[in-house]
This record gives C-alpha cells, structure tokens and sequence, in this order.
C-alpha cells in the first residue's frame, strides 16, 4: 500500500462479492492499519468535532453544543472550554507518519511545554501556570523533544504496527496478518462460492473517507461497504 505525504492519501484493495454488494475484506498495508488503530485514541470531544455535532448519535452533540454556547464567565478560573472542545490526543506521539494523524488538528497532535521568563527549573503544559519561585506566568513556550526513535529493525518507521507486513481489514473492521490461509478461510466464512462473483477494485482512501469511516463505524458493523459502495449507514435505534 503506498503512501502520499502531499496528499495525506494511501489505496486500499477491496474484494468484493459483486453477487452480494458487499465489500468481504481490504488488503492494507501499515499506513491504514496504523490510522485505524489512532482512531482508539482519539477523545470523545475530537470524535465529536470531527463529525460535527448535528451528526452525532445520541446526546454527546447536544453536550458538546452546551459547552460552546456556555459563556466562558461560568467556567472557573484554571478550566478552558477549549480543553473540553478541543482535547488532545494522548497517543499522537506514537505515530511518526502523517496517514493516521489526518483526523487531528495540528495543534491537538502538537505537544507543547513552557517556562518561565525567568528559566527557573519548572515546566507547565499551559501558559496560564504560576512559577512557585517568581510568580510570574510559566508562558515562555520552549522547544519540545521526543525520545529519539531506534534507528535499527523496524521501530524507525513508528506508528503502531510492522510495515513488512500486508494485513487483511474484514468489512467490520477486525484486523489480521494477511495470509493465502486466512483469504480462503474468510471466503468460507462468508459462505462464498462462486468466486466469479469476486472483484478485486483499487481505492484511494483520505480525508473524507476517513471521516466517513470515523463515523460508520461507531453506527455500523458493514464499515467499508458502506463507504466504498456507497450503501447507507443504518442507524440502529
């Protein structure tokens, strides 16, 4: 599966049993295993504002409306509503490509840390923070380093999973190692038998099909067919 850093794009190969209209499983590399897996740390105000609220199943949106309509005159003095709205992404750092932070905004996977203008020993992650030495605000943003990655095997690549590796993404997202035993069991388990049915199809997946996916499947256990044969979503009630 290829990557495109300009694009944030990678291509997924479908099977699909065109008897059926249904996508049976993607053949995927790192990169869209890796964007899955992010999706698990994503908090719920990002899932939220990424779909849009009006979007939303249940009542998380109309909580999430609540908290932007609230004037800041009702929040205490150390909270942001931006906190609640705009959550980061506690796992962001462990991805080192672009592919599955495509979701986030730049300053939610972007960590940041301060000081004092003073340089006293004392670090904060908010601008706001007090330095216990001079009582001046800690809001003297300072260069974040990561851990530097191990240059040998494969932990060079980050993200989450081996890019050796060619993984099968069932249509209710269940991941495993790609395998010619795997792909024969999967088509059994699928009862399929004609296999002139099948059909192999070359997808681009971004953005928006990450937004769709995103939203699929939390309301759905058929995720990429929906998405890629564009069959509605059913809303369970």
């Amino acid at each position: 599966m290829a990557s495109s850093s300009s694009s944030k794009e990678v291509t997924l190969k479908l099977l699909i049993d065109t008897k059926n209209n249904k996508v049976l499983f993607a053949e995927a590399g790192k990169d869209f295993v890796d964007f899955l897996f992010t999706l698990l740390s994503l908090p719920v105000g990002t899932v939220i504002r990424l779909l849009t609220a009006k979007s939303m199943v249940g009542c998380l949106g109309n909580l999430y409306g609540s908290i932007e309509n609230l004037s800041e005159t009702y929040m205490q003095p150390n909270q942001s509503k931006e906190v609640l709205l705009k959550p980061k992404a506690a796992a962001a750092a462990a991805c080192s490509t672009e592919v599955p932070l495509f979701l986030t905004d730049d300053d939610a996977a972007a960590r940041k840390v301060y000081m004092c203008g003073n340089f006293h020993r004392f670090i904060a992650d908010d601008p706001r923070a007090i330095c216990p030495s001079c009582k001046l605000a800690i809001s003297t943003e300072v260069p974040f380093v990561a851990p530097a990655v191990a240059v040998d095997g494969l932990s060079s690549q980050g993200g989450y999973v081996k890019g050796v590796v060619t993984y099968m993404v069932m249509d209710d997202l269940v991941v495993t190692p790609m395998s010619t035993i795997s792909g024969i069991a999967m088509l059994s388990k699928c009862n399929v038998t004609n296999v002139g049915a099948l059909e192999e199809k070359v997808v681009s997946f971004g953005m928006d099909e990450g937004l769709k996916l995103l939203k699929a499947s939390l309301q759905s256990k058929t995720v990429l067919t929906s998405i890629f044969l564009d069959k509605k979503i059913p809303v369970e009630a």
